[in-house]
C-alpha cells in the first residue's frame, strides 16, 4: 500500500499525480522506459499524442498485470515528451488510468526519442503488495558484483 502527501509548504498538485508517495512493505519494481509500440513492435498513433500516450500506459499496466501488479501500485512516473505542450493537453487521459493517491511525476522535454515516430516514453517505479505479487516464469536472476 503506498500513502501520498502533498505538503502545505509548496505548491499543490494541479492534476494527476502527488508530490510525495511512501511506499509500504511490498515488493519493488523498477519499469523499463515504455514507448507506444504495440506487442508486434509497431508505432502506434504516429503525430498522435492522445493515441501514444494511451499506449504507452496501456504497456504499463500490461507489465504490472504481468506480476499481478494494478496500476495503483504505480508510486512514481517519469515522462519524456518531444512536445511538452502537446503532452500538457491530454492530461485527461491519465486521470482514466490513476486514482488517488496519484504518482509522484516528472516531466521532461527531450529532443528526440530512438523512433522518430515516438513523441513519449515513460519510466515508472512500482510497489505490489506481497500477497498479490507473482514472479513471472522465465524470470532471471541477477547477481550483483563483488
Amino acid at each position: 500500500m503506498a500513502y501520498a502527501f502533498d505538503p502545505e509548504a509548496i505548491w499543490q498538485p494541479f492534476g494527476a499525480f502527488s508530490q510525495l508517495v511512501i511506499a509500504g512493505k511490498g515488493q519493488p519494481l523498477h519499469l523499463k522506459g515504455q514507448v507506444a509500440l504495440n506487442r508486434d513492435g509497431i508505432v502506434v498513433g504516429k503525430s498522435d499524442m492522445r493515441a501514444q500516450l494511451r499506449q504507452v500506459l496501456d504497456n504499463i499496466q500490461a507489465v504490472l498485470k504481468s506480476v499481478g501488479g494494478e496500476m495503483t501500485d504505480v508510486l512514481s512516473l517519469t515522462h519524456f515528451t518531444t512536445d511538452i505542450a502537446a503532452f500538457i493537453q491530454v492530461s485527461d487521459i491519465r486521470s482514466a488510468y490513476f486514482r488517488p493517491p496519484y504518482p509522484a511525476t516528472t516531466t521532461v522535454e527531450v529532443k528526440a526519442l530512438y523512433h522518430p515516430d515516438l513523441m513519449l516514453e515513460i519510466t515508472a517505479a512500482a510497489e505490489v503488495p506481497r500477497d498479490r505479487f507473482v514472479m513471472p516464469l522465465g524470470a532471471a536472476r541477477f547477481h550483483g558484483g563483488g
